[in-house]
């Protein structure tokens, strides 16, 4: 295995390439530079448009769990008079299974609310613990 022998380089040689990689670094530098920038700008148009998304499909869920809640006591005034026009026997049992379907509709708003208040980005740092165990 023989050394390669590279044909000695003139003065002027020398200086071409060395005056070519000085141009071609800064140049290098700044397309580097540009194209990071615009990754950056698009990732975030990217997250910034799926928050706008989701936040879309929160409100309208949300405004149709609003919709059955106006709906449900819009209801409750017929219901009350339902249950004060019937027999006395049944008027605690329809009342107490219509507060408890009252309970319930409040409550699962009350918890879509909460559970979409509590949820949190996820962080942009590493784990602090190693994911793979060392062996």
């Amino acid at each position: 295995m023989g050394r390669k022998s590279e044909p000695k380089l003139t003065s002027r040689e020398r200086l071409n390439r060395g005056l070519h990689y000085t141009a071609v670094g800064p140049v290098d530098i700044t397309r580097g530079v540009v194209g990071i920038t615009a990754h950056s700008a698009e990732s975030a148009a990217v997250a910034l448009k799926r928050r706008a998304r989701e936040a879309r499909a929160v409100q309208q869920e949300l405004g149709a769990e609003l919709e059955a809640v106006k709906q449900v006591v819009a209801e409750l005034p017929q219901a009350l008079q339902e249950v004060r026009t019937a027999r006395h026997r049944r008027r605690p049992r329809l009342f107490v299974f219509g507060f408890l379907g009252l309970a319930s509709v409040g409550g699962a708003v009350a918890f879509v609310i909460a559970r979409r208040s509590s949820t949190s980005e996820p962080s942009a740092l590493p784990p602090s613990v190693e994911v793979a165990p060392k062996i």
